[in-house]
């Protein structure tokens, strides 16, 4: 009798499969039961691959919900179209939008913030971001007096990288963390640390602490601005990573910050739980500290409403990605208790608004004003000392530093014209403004760089001892 030839990972790569998770089982079993070689390609069959996936051969066609009404804006303007371009030819999308206040992020083909893309039975992970469910929340505090607000939660927030020490962090809700042991993105000892130490935290860059008062009612308002931290960027590294095993598979000609993970796969599934985790992670962020605060003052809230606006919104089998874009229709929001917000910057009020879908708008809203240049362009571009500029940008106001080091990246200045998205906002349908919350002051990280917190507590300490 002759003797059966074993075959091996080798005799399956001949034979014009790639390496895969399912050889190992596929080999054992050709090997046990000594499939002979037509046999053995009739049980391979199953592992097929279909024809790798196209990339559009033109973009899809997205609506345009932004104009230019300056030369820099210009640039800026071609530049998202460019990018949204390249990006709308990517295989699973089927319509998008860009907003007024839409500039590019990361190369050609990078979803730009303010931009929106639907794509079908498809996840895209590279199209949230690593600033996972990136959002704004607001609690009506009554006639409390703005600057005993500003100041209790100057005491309780926490901007600046890393997260709080043990003495100072927040019980943590245990249904939460069963829900994170339970799924297999987030149940790792890195992510679960993270979602313990940051929450009550809001990180650096644009996210902020802000009070002001209702221009409808006078009552006094704190909104913040933040996403899902650590715990998030865990998860999108993740993502990012099955993603682009799915592209290698499915379509290499799609750009890798492009990749997809099929929504009708474990992986999908899985995916889209982990963020709807994250997301039940960053509401509870936030309202740690309008809480603490709240407590601390011995207030009760009068109302309280929040939306993401970084996040992936569901409607059947179409995914609805916003990179900075805030939701309007109801759909987008399971558990919708108000209007939406959207903050332009430190010296202009937070916008209030209610809103209809449309073709054009798909059911989004502009999520703040944006940038016509860089961080770096818009340093180079002012005169003066930083002192300066901060006197001048924030009279009237009181704005703080955490670290105690500012940040003219982040003054009004470095974002668009306020009044440009607001207007653009009437012209396009995106959204009425039902109320605004005219600023009294705000809070943000700073330059962390510059004033690291192992350098402000080591001052502590210092300062401390010679008392």
């Amino acid at each position: 009798m002759k003797e059966q030839i074993q075959i091996t990972g080798h005799t399956l790569i001949e034979l014009g499969f790639k390496p895969k998770k399912w050889f190992k089982d596929a080999i054992i079993y050709i090997n046990e039961n000594q499939l002979q070689h037509n046999e053995m390609l009739t049980y391979l069959e199953q592992f097929k691959l279909d024809p790798e996936i196209e990339l559009h051969s033109t973009p899809v066609a997205f609506a345009i919900n932004i104009k230019a009404e300056n030369e820099v804006e210009e640039k800026n303007v071609g530049d998202v179209i460019k990018t949204m371009e390249t990006l709308m030819k990517t295989p699973t999308l089927v319509n998008g939008s860009i907003m007024p206040d839409a500039c590019p992020t990361g190369g050609n083909g990078v979803i730009p913030v303010g931009g929106v893309a639907v794509a079908k039975n498809a996840i895209h992970p590279g199209m949230h971001s690593a600033d996972i469910c990136c959002s704004v929340m607001l609690t009506d505090f009554g006639n409390a007096n703005p600057q005993e607000v500003l100041d209790a939660a100057h005491s309780i927030t926490h901007f600046g990288p890393g997260g709080r020490d043990r003495d100072t962090q927040f019980r943590f809700p245990m249904d939460l963390l069963a829900e994170i042991e339970a799924n297999k993105f987030l149940n790792d000892q890195k992510c679960i640390s993270a979602a313990r130490s940051h929450l009550g935290t809001q990180g650096d860059g644009n996210h902020f602490l802000f009070i002001g008062t209702s221009k409808k009612t006078g009552n006094t308002m704190m909104v913040t601005h933040h996403g899902s931290r650590g715990f998030g960027a865990n998860l999108y590294k993740k993502g990012m990573k099955v993603a682009e095993q799915f592209r290698q598979e499915l379509s290499p000609q799609t750009l890798k910050h492009n990749a997809w993970i099929p929504f009708d796969t474990e992986e999908g599934q899985n995916y889209w739980e982990a963020l709807q985790i994250v997301r039940k992670w960053t509401k509870k962020n936030h309202e740690c500290i309008h809480d603490a605060t709240l407590e601390k003052l011995g207030i009760e809230k009068e109302n309280r409403y929040w939306n993401e606006h970084n996040f992936v919104f569901k409607d059947g089998d179409l995914f609805y990605h916003a990179k900075g874009a805030t939701p309007l229709d109801k759909k987008f929001m399971p558990d919708i208790t108000g209007p939406r917000l959207i903050p332009l910057n430190m010296s202009e009020p937070v916008l209030i608004v209610e809103g209809k879908t449309t073709e054009s708008n798909l059911g989004f809203a502009p999520h703040g004003a944006g940038r016509n240049v860089s961080r770096t362009q818009h340093r180079k571009s002012k005169k003066g000392t930083i002192k300066e500029i901060f006197d001048e940008e924030t009279k009237g106001l009181d704005v703080r530093f955490f670290s105690e080091a500012i940040d003219i990246t982040e003054l009004p200045s470095a974002y668009k014209n306020a009044e440009t998205v607001r207007n653009q906002m009437t012209e396009f349908g995106l959204g009425e403004v039902i109320d605004e919350v005219m600023p009294f002051g705000c809070i943000m990280a700073g330059n962390v760089g510059k004033n690291p917190p192992w350098r402000r507590r080591k001052k502590n300490r210092n300062n401390e001892n010679s008392k």
